[in-house]
């Protein structure tokens, strides 16, 4: 059974809506409706209040932790329409960049592989997914407009992979290739593509929910040549996306129907294990097995549930 090590005492006000460990384990990011972002150090079964950031005007549903070899940056985001990026400035955290170009709350954020550059996608409850970079000492931002007809609720990064010779898109052989999925209230589950003229295209248009989808998670690559995506949706199921590289084709399977909405998926570090949450309070976790089924390893119901629906 899954077990809890040990508790966290926040201090935060209201509901907490996420909690993210740094690259190393040893930070802990924290966010709530209380319109607050927290970082703790933590060491063993201690834990050490570093920071308490209150520039939000809002309920902060995400944080995102940027890789460590941009330094120690966080990126959070609010139901005001804002994103901040955030970075420890000696031993103080500082406002770094504030973007507030949504018409809508901004409901998750992701931070692109590091060999793309500093570069952080946000998805919107307007149907918009802006994607920052932080070019030349300046930040720029592109927007893919209407990504989802009624809101846009989850964003995640693909891996980063090389583009080959018959890859099906206009990059370069040899050439990076940068993908993202979003997940939206349209139901749908769409897969983008950066083409090399700079423009986001639309790749795939994924259908099996049959509510929200509430998040997306793009597994991290473990050699295998095909791409595994987990959605999860407001219609308590749990999806799992396979596109082999030979066909290019996306096929999906039910994970399994839960007793409530699902809220959240994540993946694994090496992209074998797929832990789920939801609102039964439980977490569970499952792999795929050499049949190719996918089983539950184990779930707990002692992990209290702190998400809240996202009003648009």
């Amino acid at each position: 059974m899954v077990s809890v090590i040990s508790n966290i005492e926040t201090g935060h006000d209201d509901m907490i809506h996420d909690a993210q460990m740094d690259y190393y384990g040893t930070r802990l990011a924290t966010c709530s409706s209380d319109r607050s972002v927290k970082i703790f150090e933590v060491k063993g079964s201690t834990q050490t209040l570093v920071a308490d950031l209150r520039e939000h005007e809002g309920p902060v549903w995400q944080v995102a932790w940027a890789h460590p070899v941009f330094g120690n940056i966080l990126a959070s985001c609010s139901y005001d329409r804002k994103v901040i990026i955030w970075q420890e400035d000696g031993h103080k955290w500082r406002k770094l960049h504030e973007y507030a170009n949504h018409d809508s709350s901004v409901n998750s954020i992701s931070w692109a592989p590091h060999d793309h550059g500093m570069v952080l996608a946000c998805a919107s409850s307007d149907g918009s997914v802006s994607i920052l970079s932080y070019v030349s000492n300046t930040w720029e931002s592109k927007k893919i407009t209407n990504a989802h007809s009624i809101g846009c609720n989850a964003v995640s990064w693909a891996p980063s992979v090389t583009s080959g010779s018959a890859d099906g898109s206009n990059n370069r052989p040899g050439s990076v290739v940068q993908r993202l999925v979003t997940g939206g209230c349209d139901t749908y589950v769409k897969i983008w593509r950066l083409e090399s003229a700079g423009e986001w295209v639309e790749d795939a248009k994924l259908e099996g929910h049959s509510d929200w989808v509430r998040d997306v998670a793009w597994a991290p690559s473990i050699g295998l040549p095909r791409s595994i995506i987990a959605s999860c949706s407001q219609d308590r199921r749990v999806i799992i996306w396979m596109n082999d590289s030979t066909t290019g084709v996306w096929q999906h399977r039910e994970l399994n129907t839960f007793d409530d909405v699902i809220w959240h998926v994540s993946w694994s570090v090496t992209g074998n294990i797929l832990a789920v949450s939801g609102g039964d309070n439980k977490v569970s976790l499952w792999k795929e097995t050499l049949e190719g089924d996918w089983v539950c390893l184990n779930d707990s119901a002692n992990v209290q549930n702190t998400t809240e629906q996202r009003t648009l």
